[in-house]
């Protein structure tokens, strides 16, 4: 059950924690699709805040397109892209009618050669499989301010599909679109509204992709002493602000906070200096902070206890996508 914390005395307006407390834990699936959110009753309860504030939230998850409200019924996380569930009629046996026919005369073919339906089954699937290999298009998109995630997403996916796979900014992607007959877009859902609605008119799908939900290092977060220097490290700019905003949401001004992307090389350097613990948002950021604990050894006199966070994107996430690209 996801908790949420509020501090009432920041600066950081208590609706602005709340939004993004609920808009990470839909993104990183503690909130699946479909799920029912709590009622703003409970969220009142537990957090502290007006219900009315809470209505607010609400209704800005509406407009982002991450939830859905059902009269009488309550908020709902919305399921994107492919995880719809319904059926369609594709659009291919629009286009070409005898479609169909020429699917029961091939397998006519195939049964009459002596094929059983299994063996037949596994040629088609075959063939589509290695066309699929051959053709496949997949486009990573973010927004511009927040390229890093994009990399890091990239980065994984390219490690595990064994394909090519090309990171274009959101603000371009309608350009990117434009030149091609076919692709896959995909995202994380903090930017799914925006990649859907541009992907629509041109009848490309959007698949959104999971983030890892850093619970394990929430709990360490919870677990260190008050005033201890906890420094983050990431590749993307954007898992820094929401870094900042959850861990001020859970721990206040208790902890000293150094956040650093990948190139800020001097401020990773004054962090190594400072930190007790500092925790590697992803696989890029682990060799530049141990890179630079090996130059500052010397003067060191404890060296900072390095956690390094697992892939920025959940493993189910990843092998869902390579079914849905024929991949797996």
């Amino acid at each position: 059950m996801v908790k949420y914390h509020i501090q009432q005395d920041s600066e950081i307006p208590a609706s602005k924690q709340l939004f993004d407390q609920i808009q990470f834990a839909i993104a990183s699936r503690q909130y699946p699709p479909g799920e029912k959110l709590p009622s703003t009753r409970q969220l009142a309860m537990e957090t502290g805040l007006h219900r009315n504030t809470i209505s607010k939230v609400y209704r800005q998850l509406e407009e982002t397109g991450l939830v859905e409200s059902l009269a009488g019924s309550g908020i709902y996380v919305k399921a994107q892209g492919h995880e719809g569930g319904t059926q369609r009629q594709s659009p291919i046996l629009n286009e070409y009618p005898e479609a169909y026919k020429v699917v029961q005369e091939s397998l006519d073919q195939l049964l009459i050669q002596g094929c059983s339906l299994s063996e037949a089954r596994q040629l088609f699937l075959a063939e589509i499989d290695w066309r699929l290999r051959c053709s496949a298009r997949v486009l990573v998109t973010v927004e511009a301010r927040d390229l890093g995630a994009g990399k890091l997403m990239v980065n994984e996916l390219e490690q595990s599909l064994k394909i090519p796979v090309q990171l274009v900014p959101i603000e371009e992607l309608s350009e990117a679109l434009a030149q091609t007959n076919s692709a896959t877009v995909v995202t994380s859902r903090y930017f799914i509204g925006k990649a859907e609605e541009i992907a629509a008119p041109k009848s490309v799908r959007v698949i959104p992709l999971d983030i890892y939900d850093y619970a394990q290092e929430i709990q360490l977060v919870k677990s260190l002493p008050k005033n201890s220097c906890l420094g983050v490290v990431s590749l993307s700019s954007g898992i820094l602000q929401v870094v900042e905003i959850i861990l001020h949401s859970l721990r206040g001004d208790e902890l000293l906070l150094m956040t650093a992307q990948i190139k800020d090389t001097y401020k990773i350097n004054a962090m190594v200096r400072s930190a007790h613990t500092i925790i590697c948002g992803d696989q890029a950021s682990y060799p530049v902070v141990q890179e630079s604990i090996k130059a500052s050894r010397e003067d060191l006199i404890r060296p900072p206890k390095i956690i390094l966070s697992n892939n920025y994107i959940g493993s189910k996430s990843i092998n869902l996508l390579k079914r849905e690209l024929g991949l797996g």
